[in-house]
């Protein structure tokens, strides 16, 4: 059947499980991507704070 410009197409069961595949991927890519880079750029600021306030040595 044709199908009209203005209206959606109805998702099939093959649409679902690709858009289920996409996002399980994109969890995926959180977990091995977005953490561990979140993670070093924390720990570079608190070494760059840390070296920053910490006191000199007093002779």
């Amino acid at each position: 059947m044709r199908q009209l410009k203005g209206k959606p197409k109805k998702e099939t069961s093959r649409d679902k499980k690709e858009r289920k595949q996409t996002m399980q991927e994109a969890r995926r890519q959180v977990a091995t991507i977005v953490l561990p880079t979140l993670a070093v750029l924390v720990l570079i600021i608190v070494v760059f704070v840390y070296v920053a306030t910490r006191p000199g040595d007093i002779e």
